[in-house]
Formats: structure tokens, C-alpha cells, sequence
């Protein structure tokens, strides 16, 4: 930061308008991504999905909660882990405020991972988050929807990511899927999203992005990884970034 450049403030105002042209311009564009996202056809869900919830069993349409938009969180939480991602969890420390307003706009938001419901109960109440967490364990649909993979998969390196843009290096991954419910109660998958796509959600980033250092990622993998903790654990010491990538509590996810 010391080397950083010093001008008047004459200069850094015409500085400051070039960038913004660049910055209206992204705003546009991701406007007309969004339209063009509205318009993707669907794909009827024929599977009847069913899940553990807080409630007791929950299917796919259950988890809309009266509404007709659905948004699932593939939170990466294998059975034999005993707490969720890291990665994940930094996503989710951004959700709960915007609960209210998703509901009030006829959308229901969901978190759904594999690890049985007591596990999944156990680790939301440590974290303390109010959205709705329901177990897919016993079902095909973190498979169905390409966050999970098997253990001969991933050694035969068979299983694509994103839409055949990488390769599963583990056996959990996560993501975002919606979902829509028209009046006959029939289901329908709209959209997903992989890897960095779910970053708008995090606040984190925006703050972090407007500030001189960013996101300071400058460890040895120069992502999230480097630094994220859950968020009771910061002030530990650092942890083994590969020993947890290997046991697949960390998401292994191109930061590009």
C-alpha cells in the first residue's frame, strides 16, 4: 500500500468517472444476463424427492412452503463429516437477513445436504442460522443435480462440474438450484449455479472488493480457502488447508 499512487483530487475524479463508465457498463450487462436467466426453458421434475426435515419427511414441493419460487442451497456436508464446509458456511452467514424479503417476494429459500439430520441440526444450531436445512441423505438428488459423486467416480475422474466445465475432485460440491411450482402443484428445475456463480450473495466480497487491499486472498491456493473460518473459530490458529481438502471439508472450486 505504500507504493500505491498519489495524485490531486482533480485527477483522481477523472480517474475515478473512467472506472465508473466500467462499472455502468457491468451493471447493464448483468441485467441482461438476469433477463436472459428468466428466460431459460425448464425441465419438469418427475423424480418424488423426498427429504428429513425438522417436521418429519418433506418432498420436493413441500419444502415451497406455500410459495410458487424455491431456492436450494447445496451445502457441501457429506455423511461421514461431522460439520459442514467452510466455504459454505460463509455463504450462509449471508442468508438470514434476507429471508424476510425473499419470503415477501413468493420465494422460499432451503439448504439441503446429505449428512443425516441430526448431524445437519447439531452444526446449524452451533452456527446459529434460521433458514430451513433439510437432509437428501438416502436419495439421489445431490446426484441428480451434480454436487455429489461417488468414490469410483471421482478416482476415474469421470464426473463433470459446472456443466462439464471442470472436473469433481471430490465427492462433495456445492451450488445453487431454483425451482418453480405452477397451480397444478407440479415442479419444475429452472436454474443452477456452480463454483463462483453464488458470489453475488456474498457481502462479504462486495465490501471487500471496494477496498484497497480486496479480498487480500495471497495464501499458497489464493482463494476463499486461504482464509474463510467458520465463523467461530477465527483467532485460531491457521488450519491444514490440504489436510481438509483431502477429507472434503473444504469446497474445491476454481476461483476464476
Amino acid at each position: 500500500m505504500a507504493d500505491h499512487a498519489v495524485v490531486s483530487r482533480e485527477e483522481w475524479v477523472a480517474a475515478r468517472k473512467e472506472l465508473l463508465e466500467k462499472e455502468k457498463h457491468l451493471t447493464r450487462l448483468r441485467d441482461e444476463l438476469s433477463r436472459r436467466r428468466r428466460e431459460l426453458p425448464w425441465v419438469k421434475v418427475e423424480t418424488r424427492y423426498v427429504f428429513d426435515g425438522p417436521k418429519g419427511k418433506e418432498t420436493l414441493a413441500d419444502l415451497f412452503a406455500g410459495r410458487s419460487q424455491l431456492i436450494v442451497h447445496h451445502f457441501m456436508f457429506s455423511p461421514d463429516w461431522e460439520e459442514g464446509c467452510i466455504g459454505c458456511s460463509f455463504h450462509s452467514d449471508h442468508v438470514d437477513g434476507a429471508l424476510v424479503h425473499l419470503e415477501n417476494r413468493d420465494v422460499s429459500f432451503v439448504r439441503v445436504s446429505r449428512a443425516p439430520l441430526a448431524k445437519i441440526q447439531a452444526f446449524n444450531k452451533r452456527m446459529g442460522w434460521r433458514a430451513k436445512w433439510v437432509s437428501s441423505f438416502g436419495t439421489s438428488f445431490n446426484h441428480d443435480y451434480h454436487v455429489s459423486f461417488t468414490k469410483d467416480e471421482v478416482a476415474n475422474g469421470e464426473p463433470s462440474y459446472n456443466f462439464g466445465t471442470g472436473k469433481a475432485a471430490i465427492e462433495e460440491l456445492s451450488g445453487v438450484s431454483v425451482f418453480a411450482k405452477d397451480e397444478a402443484g407440479d415442479v419444475y428445475h429452472t436454474y443452477s449455479s456452480f463454483a463462483r456463480g453464488d458470489e453475488g450473495a456474498v457481502g462479504t466480497y462486495f465490501y471487500l472488493d471496494l477496498t484497497p487491499k480486496g479480498r487480500n486472498e495471497t495464501g499458497p491456493y489464493h482463494n476463499l480457502m486461504d482464509w474463510a473460518r467458520h465463523h467461530d473459530r477465527y483467532g485460531e490458529d491457521l488450519v491444514d488447508v490440504m489436510g481438509l481438502y483431502r477429507t472434503g471439508k473444504l469446497s474445491y472450486e476454481a476461483r476464476t
